[in-house]
Protein backbone atom coordinates (compact mmCIF):
# COMPACT_ATOMS: atom_id res chain seq x y z
CA UNK A 1 0.00 0.00 0.00
CA UNK A 2 2.88 2.71 0.98
CA UNK A 3 4.73 1.67 -2.18
CA UNK A 4 1.08 2.19 -4.27
CA UNK A 5 0.85 5.62 -2.77
CA UNK A 6 4.70 6.64 -3.35
CA UNK A 7 4.40 5.82 -7.03
CA UNK A 8 1.20 7.56 -7.12
CA UNK A 9 2.59 10.91 -5.14
CA UNK A 10 5.76 10.36 -7.65
CA UNK A 11 3.46 10.49 -10.64
CA UNK A 12 1.32 13.61 -9.52
CA UNK A 13 4.25 15.39 -9.16
CA UNK A 14 5.79 14.54 -12.27
CA UNK A 15 2.18 15.50 -14.20
CA UNK A 16 2.22 19.05 -11.74
CA UNK A 17 6.07 19.66 -13.51
CA UNK A 18 4.62 18.59 -17.05
CA UNK A 19 1.85 20.85 -16.45
CA UNK A 20 4.16 23.84 -15.20
CA UNK A 21 6.86 23.14 -18.42
CA UNK A 22 3.89 23.53 -20.48
CA UNK A 23 2.79 26.47 -19.14
CA UNK A 24 6.18 27.98 -19.46
CA UNK A 25 6.65 26.80 -23.08
CA UNK A 26 3.28 28.55 -23.81
CA UNK A 27 4.35 31.64 -22.39
CA UNK A 28 7.66 31.62 -23.69
CA UNK A 29 6.02 30.88 -27.24
CA UNK A 30 3.35 33.85 -26.86
CA UNK A 31 6.00 36.39 -25.78
CA UNK A 32 8.24 35.15 -28.90
CA UNK A 33 4.48 35.96 -31.61
CA UNK A 34 4.39 39.27 -29.61
CA UNK A 35 7.55 40.99 -30.01
CA UNK A 36 7.73 39.26 -34.19
CA UNK A 37 3.98 41.60 -33.77
CA UNK A 38 4.90 44.32 -32.90
CA UNK A 39 8.28 44.74 -34.66
CA UNK A 40 5.42 45.88 -37.41
CA UNK A 41 3.87 49.05 -35.92
CA UNK A 42 7.63 50.74 -35.18
CA UNK A 43 8.38 53.51 -36.78
CA UNK A 44 6.86 57.31 -37.35
CA UNK A 45 3.86 58.45 -39.86
CA UNK A 46 5.02 62.15 -40.12
CA UNK A 47 1.79 63.58 -41.34
CA UNK A 48 -0.27 61.76 -37.91
CA UNK A 49 2.58 62.79 -36.16
CA UNK A 50 1.94 66.37 -37.40
CA UNK A 51 -1.69 66.52 -37.13
CA UNK A 52 -1.53 65.28 -33.32
CA UNK A 53 1.31 67.57 -32.49
CA UNK A 54 -0.62 70.80 -33.98
CA UNK A 55 -3.74 69.47 -32.99
CA UNK A 56 -2.84 68.84 -29.65
CA UNK A 57 -0.78 72.51 -29.54
CA UNK A 58 -3.43 74.59 -31.48
CA UNK A 59 -5.97 73.82 -28.47
CA UNK A 60 -3.83 74.21 -25.47
CA UNK A 61 -2.40 77.44 -26.61
CA UNK A 62 -6.40 77.70 -27.24
CA UNK A 63 -7.46 77.34 -23.94
CA UNK A 64 -4.43 79.19 -21.89
CA UNK A 65 -5.30 82.28 -23.74
CA UNK A 66 -9.02 81.98 -22.80
CA UNK A 67 -7.84 81.71 -19.07
CA UNK A 68 -6.22 84.88 -19.10
CA UNK A 69 -8.92 87.00 -21.23
CA UNK A 70 -11.41 85.30 -18.72
CA UNK A 71 -9.09 86.52 -15.90
CA UNK A 72 -8.04 89.81 -17.38
CA UNK A 73 -11.62 90.79 -17.09
CA UNK A 74 -12.29 89.57 -13.89
CA UNK A 75 -13.85 86.43 -14.41
CA UNK A 76 -11.63 84.13 -12.69
CA UNK A 77 -14.23 81.39 -11.48
CA UNK A 78 -15.24 80.58 -15.37
CA UNK A 79 -10.62 80.83 -16.30
CA UNK A 80 -10.86 77.96 -13.27
CA UNK A 81 -13.04 75.81 -14.97
CA UNK A 82 -11.47 75.32 -17.58
CA UNK A 83 -7.92 74.03 -15.99
CA UNK A 84 -9.40 70.56 -15.70
CA UNK A 85 -9.78 70.55 -20.07
CA UNK A 86 -6.16 72.42 -20.31
CA UNK A 87 -4.76 69.87 -18.00
CA UNK A 88 -5.80 67.14 -19.70
CA UNK A 89 -4.41 68.45 -23.36
CA UNK A 90 -1.45 68.96 -21.34
CA UNK A 91 -1.31 65.57 -20.49
CA UNK A 92 -1.38 64.69 -24.14
CA UNK A 93 1.27 66.83 -25.10
CA UNK A 94 3.02 65.01 -22.30
CA UNK A 95 2.91 61.86 -23.94
CA UNK A 96 4.01 63.83 -27.59
CA UNK A 97 7.46 64.91 -25.29
CA UNK A 98 7.43 61.35 -24.32
CA UNK A 99 8.18 59.91 -27.67
CA UNK A 100 10.12 62.30 -28.66
CA UNK A 101 12.45 60.87 -26.27
CA UNK A 102 11.83 57.28 -27.73
CA UNK A 103 12.86 58.90 -31.15
CA UNK A 104 9.32 57.19 -32.46
CA UNK A 105 7.37 60.48 -32.77
CA UNK A 106 9.67 61.64 -36.21
CA UNK A 107 11.90 59.57 -37.95
CA UNK A 108 14.36 62.59 -37.53
CA UNK A 109 15.69 62.64 -34.19
CA UNK A 110 16.72 65.92 -34.41
CA UNK A 111 13.09 66.71 -35.06
CA UNK A 112 12.29 64.38 -32.25
CA UNK A 113 14.48 66.42 -29.83
CA UNK A 114 13.49 69.85 -31.06
CA UNK A 115 9.52 69.38 -30.56
CA UNK A 116 10.59 67.42 -27.09
CA UNK A 117 12.38 70.68 -26.29
CA UNK A 118 9.06 73.01 -26.90
CA UNK A 119 6.71 71.16 -25.26
CA UNK A 120 8.98 71.25 -22.52
CA UNK A 121 8.39 74.57 -21.81
CA UNK A 122 4.47 73.98 -21.74
CA UNK A 123 5.14 70.97 -19.43
CA UNK A 124 8.09 72.47 -17.23
CA UNK A 125 10.10 68.94 -17.68
CA UNK A 126 13.47 69.16 -18.96
CA UNK A 127 13.31 67.32 -21.86
CA UNK A 128 17.06 65.73 -21.94
CA UNK A 129 17.12 64.76 -18.45
CA UNK A 130 13.84 63.27 -18.84
CA UNK A 131 14.57 61.35 -21.75
CA UNK A 132 17.83 59.66 -20.58
CA UNK A 133 16.20 58.98 -17.14
CA UNK A 134 13.32 57.40 -18.63
CA UNK A 135 15.00 55.49 -21.24
CA UNK A 136 17.07 54.08 -18.35
CA UNK A 137 13.92 52.93 -16.51
CA UNK A 138 12.64 51.01 -19.91
CA UNK A 139 16.34 49.25 -20.01
CA UNK A 140 15.73 47.94 -16.20
CA UNK A 141 12.02 47.81 -15.45
CA UNK A 142 11.32 45.29 -13.33
CA UNK A 143 14.96 44.34 -12.78
CA UNK A 144 15.53 44.47 -8.71
CA UNK A 145 19.00 45.14 -9.59
CA UNK A 146 18.68 47.51 -11.50
CA UNK A 147 15.95 49.98 -9.73
CA UNK A 148 16.53 53.78 -9.31
CA UNK A 149 16.45 56.39 -11.77
CA UNK A 150 13.20 57.65 -13.97
CA UNK A 151 11.01 55.10 -11.92
CA UNK A 152 9.14 55.11 -8.89
CA UNK A 153 11.27 53.64 -5.96
CA UNK A 154 10.08 50.62 -4.75
CA UNK A 155 11.65 48.15 -2.13
CA UNK A 156 11.38 44.55 -1.29
CA UNK A 157 10.39 43.71 2.10
CA UNK A 158 13.34 42.28 3.23
CA UNK A 159 14.88 45.53 2.07
CA UNK A 160 12.44 47.59 4.43
CA UNK A 161 12.78 45.50 6.97
CA UNK A 162 16.42 46.08 7.30
CA UNK A 163 15.63 50.14 7.23
CA UNK A 164 16.69 51.83 10.25
CA UNK A 165 12.89 53.24 11.95
CA UNK A 166 13.62 56.92 10.63
CA UNK A 167 13.85 55.85 6.99
CA UNK A 168 11.30 53.58 7.23
CA UNK A 169 9.32 56.44 8.12
CA UNK A 170 10.57 58.43 5.36
CA UNK A 171 9.62 55.61 2.76
CA UNK A 172 6.07 54.88 4.33
CA UNK A 173 5.80 59.03 3.81
CA UNK A 174 7.34 58.67 0.17
CA UNK A 175 4.07 56.33 -0.64
CA UNK A 176 1.63 57.39 0.66
CA UNK A 177 -0.71 58.24 -1.89
CA UNK A 178 -1.35 61.89 -0.98
CA UNK A 179 2.19 62.98 -0.30
CA UNK A 180 3.30 60.88 -3.63
CA UNK A 181 0.33 62.52 -5.76
CA UNK A 182 -1.04 65.46 -4.62
CA UNK A 183 1.31 66.76 -2.54
CA UNK A 184 4.54 65.24 -4.86
CA UNK A 185 3.47 65.19 -8.27
CA UNK A 186 2.88 69.57 -8.29
CA UNK A 187 6.06 70.33 -5.96
CA UNK A 188 8.22 67.76 -8.60
CA UNK A 189 7.43 69.38 -11.95
CA UNK A 190 7.35 73.18 -10.05
CA UNK A 191 10.55 73.09 -7.84
CA UNK A 192 12.68 69.89 -8.22
CA UNK A 193 12.82 69.88 -11.88
CA UNK A 194 14.45 73.21 -11.42
CA UNK A 195 17.45 71.67 -9.75
CA UNK A 196 19.85 69.13 -11.24
CA UNK A 197 19.30 66.66 -8.48
CA UNK A 198 21.08 63.41 -9.09
CA UNK A 199 21.41 61.90 -5.06
CA UNK A 200 19.38 58.93 -3.95
CA UNK A 201 16.45 59.20 -1.27
CA UNK A 202 17.94 57.92 1.83
CA UNK A 203 15.88 54.63 1.75
CA UNK A 204 17.20 54.02 -1.49
CA UNK A 205 20.06 51.55 -0.92
CA UNK A 206 20.12 50.12 -4.83
CA UNK A 207 19.43 53.18 -6.48
CA UNK A 208 21.79 54.23 -9.78
CA UNK A 209 20.89 57.98 -10.68
CA UNK A 210 22.71 60.24 -13.15
CA UNK A 211 25.58 62.83 -12.49
CA UNK A 212 25.01 65.98 -12.23
CA UNK A 213 27.05 66.69 -15.25
CA UNK A 214 24.27 64.94 -17.41
CA UNK A 215 21.68 66.70 -15.95
CA UNK A 216 22.16 70.55 -15.39
CA UNK A 217 22.59 71.72 -19.20
CA UNK A 218 19.06 70.08 -19.71
CA UNK A 219 17.62 71.32 -16.53
CA UNK A 220 19.31 75.88 -16.94
CA UNK A 221 17.91 75.55 -20.68
CA UNK A 222 14.26 75.11 -19.81
CA UNK A 223 14.84 77.00 -16.86
CA UNK A 224 15.90 80.07 -18.95
CA UNK A 225 13.54 79.60 -21.37
CA UNK A 226 10.56 79.36 -18.72
CA UNK A 227 11.61 82.39 -17.08
CA UNK A 228 11.41 83.95 -20.56
CA UNK A 229 8.23 82.53 -21.76
CA UNK A 230 6.60 83.07 -18.43
CA UNK A 231 8.36 86.25 -17.69
CA UNK A 232 7.78 87.47 -21.27
CA UNK A 233 3.94 86.46 -21.21
CA UNK A 234 3.72 88.30 -17.04
CA UNK A 235 4.84 91.19 -18.37
CA UNK A 236 2.13 91.68 -21.55
CA UNK A 237 -0.91 89.80 -19.53
CA UNK A 238 -0.11 90.02 -15.76
CA UNK A 239 1.10 88.08 -13.56
CA UNK A 240 -2.07 87.23 -11.77
CA UNK A 241 -3.69 86.39 -14.93
CA UNK A 242 -0.48 84.22 -16.23
CA UNK A 243 -0.41 82.26 -13.16
CA UNK A 244 -4.48 81.44 -12.93
CA UNK A 245 -3.92 79.99 -16.22
CA UNK A 246 -1.08 78.24 -16.03
CA UNK A 247 -0.76 76.66 -12.36
CA UNK A 248 -3.36 74.89 -11.43
CA UNK A 249 -3.75 73.41 -15.59
CA UNK A 250 0.26 72.05 -14.79
CA UNK A 251 -0.62 70.86 -11.16
CA UNK A 252 -4.00 68.77 -13.04
CA UNK A 253 -1.46 67.58 -15.63
CA UNK A 254 1.41 66.81 -12.70
CA UNK A 255 -1.46 64.86 -11.26
CA UNK A 256 -3.11 62.79 -13.80
CA UNK A 257 0.66 61.75 -15.28
CA UNK A 258 1.84 60.95 -12.46
CA UNK A 259 -0.99 58.66 -11.24
CA UNK A 260 -1.10 57.26 -14.71
CA UNK A 261 3.00 56.62 -14.53
CA UNK A 262 2.66 55.08 -10.65
CA UNK A 263 0.00 52.02 -11.78
CA UNK A 264 1.40 51.41 -14.70
CA UNK A 265 4.56 49.13 -12.68
CA UNK A 266 2.80 49.29 -9.16
CA UNK A 267 -0.10 46.70 -8.83
CA UNK A 268 -0.20 43.47 -7.24
CA UNK A 269 0.59 40.92 -10.03
CA UNK A 270 3.48 42.92 -11.39
CA UNK A 271 6.83 41.61 -12.51
CA UNK A 272 10.13 41.85 -10.45
CA UNK A 273 13.04 39.37 -10.88
CA UNK A 274 16.67 39.58 -10.52
CA UNK A 275 18.93 37.98 -13.38
CA UNK A 276 19.48 35.69 -14.68
CA UNK A 277 15.18 34.99 -14.38
CA UNK A 278 14.44 38.75 -15.31
CA UNK A 279 14.26 39.56 -18.99
CA UNK A 280 13.07 42.07 -20.87
CA UNK A 281 10.29 41.08 -22.71
CA UNK A 282 8.93 39.59 -19.89
CA UNK A 283 8.77 42.79 -17.88
CA UNK A 284 7.63 44.81 -20.39
CA UNK A 285 4.02 42.63 -21.19
CA UNK A 286 4.21 41.35 -17.11
CA UNK A 287 5.46 44.38 -15.58
CA UNK A 288 3.70 46.85 -17.14
CA UNK A 289 -0.43 47.11 -16.75
CA UNK A 290 -2.84 47.66 -19.54
CA UNK A 291 -4.75 50.57 -17.96
CA UNK A 292 -8.03 50.14 -19.58
CA UNK A 293 -9.74 53.35 -19.51
CA UNK A 294 -12.54 55.14 -21.43
CA UNK A 295 -11.69 56.19 -25.14
CA UNK A 296 -12.07 59.80 -24.31
CA UNK A 297 -9.61 59.23 -21.75
CA UNK A 298 -7.61 57.41 -24.11
CA UNK A 299 -6.90 60.45 -26.05
CA UNK A 300 -5.96 62.53 -23.37
CA UNK A 301 -3.53 60.25 -22.33
CA UNK A 302 -1.94 59.52 -25.83
CA UNK A 303 -3.03 55.58 -25.42
CA UNK A 304 -0.57 55.01 -22.66
CA UNK A 305 -2.54 52.85 -20.87
CA UNK A 306 -1.44 50.34 -23.01
CA UNK A 307 2.00 50.49 -21.41
CA UNK A 308 2.82 46.79 -21.33
CA UNK A 309 3.33 47.26 -25.48
CA UNK A 310 5.01 50.76 -25.26
CA UNK A 311 7.52 48.93 -23.05
CA UNK A 312 8.07 46.36 -25.42
CA UNK A 313 8.44 48.61 -28.13
CA UNK A 314 8.97 52.00 -27.38
CA UNK A 315 9.47 52.42 -31.12
CA UNK A 316 5.46 52.11 -31.27
CA UNK A 317 4.15 56.13 -31.44
CA UNK A 318 1.38 57.08 -29.53
CA UNK A 319 -1.08 56.84 -32.33
CA UNK A 320 -0.36 53.47 -33.79
CA UNK A 321 -0.51 51.45 -30.04
CA UNK A 322 -4.23 50.53 -30.20
CA UNK A 323 -4.01 49.13 -33.82
CA UNK A 324 -1.44 47.24 -32.36
CA UNK A 325 -3.05 45.87 -29.84
CA UNK A 326 -6.30 44.86 -31.79
CA UNK A 327 -4.49 43.04 -34.71
CA UNK A 328 -2.77 40.51 -32.19
CA UNK A 329 -5.21 37.68 -30.45
CA UNK A 330 -2.24 37.14 -27.32
CA UNK A 331 -2.09 40.95 -26.78
CA UNK A 332 -6.09 40.89 -26.63
CA UNK A 333 -5.68 37.82 -24.09
CA UNK A 334 -3.99 39.62 -21.71
CA UNK A 335 -5.49 41.31 -18.68
CA UNK A 336 -6.76 44.47 -18.67
CA UNK A 337 -6.94 47.26 -15.07
CA UNK A 338 -9.80 49.24 -15.21
CA UNK A 339 -9.85 52.83 -13.08
CA UNK A 340 -12.01 51.58 -10.34
CA UNK A 341 -9.37 48.37 -9.95
CA UNK A 342 -6.45 50.83 -10.32
CA UNK A 343 -7.53 52.41 -6.75
CA UNK A 344 -6.69 49.83 -4.89
CA UNK A 345 -3.37 50.15 -6.41
CA UNK A 346 -2.43 52.85 -4.38
CA UNK A 347 -2.54 50.70 -0.97
CA UNK A 348 0.80 48.84 -2.50
CA UNK A 349 4.01 49.68 -1.26
CA UNK A 350 6.51 46.56 -0.81
CA UNK A 351 7.59 43.71 -3.37
CA UNK A 352 7.41 40.44 -1.88
CA UNK A 353 9.89 37.85 -3.55
CA UNK A 354 8.45 35.28 -1.45
CA UNK A 355 4.75 35.06 -2.48
CA UNK A 356 6.02 37.40 -6.08
CA UNK A 357 3.45 40.24 -5.46
CA UNK A 358 3.22 44.22 -4.73
CA UNK A 359 1.55 43.97 -0.72
CA UNK A 360 0.78 46.94 0.90
CA UNK A 361 2.62 48.09 4.83
CA UNK A 362 -0.77 46.98 6.33
CA UNK A 363 -0.42 43.41 4.79
CA UNK A 364 2.87 43.00 5.87
CA UNK A 365 2.25 44.13 9.33
CA UNK A 366 -0.52 41.55 9.23
CA UNK A 367 1.87 38.76 8.82
CA UNK A 368 4.19 39.42 11.38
Amino acid sequence: MTHSLTAAAQSAATAVRKLSADAREARTAALRRIVEHCKEFQGADLKRSIAQASISLSIYVALVAAMIALARAGEWGFALLLSPLAGGVLVKLFTIQHDCGHGSYFKSRLANDWMGRLVSILTFTPYSFWRDAHNRHHAGSGDLERRGIGAVDTLTVEEYRALPKKERILYRLYRHPVVMILIGAPFYFFVLQRFPLASAPPFAKTYKGLSVKQIWRSVATLNCALAFVYGGLAWLFGAGAVALAILPSVTIAAWVGTWLFFVQHQYEDAYWARKPEWTYAEAAIFGSSHYHLPKVFRWFTGNIGLHHIHHLASGIPNYRLPECYRSSKDLLALPRMTFLESLNCARLALWDEAQRKMISFKALKAAA
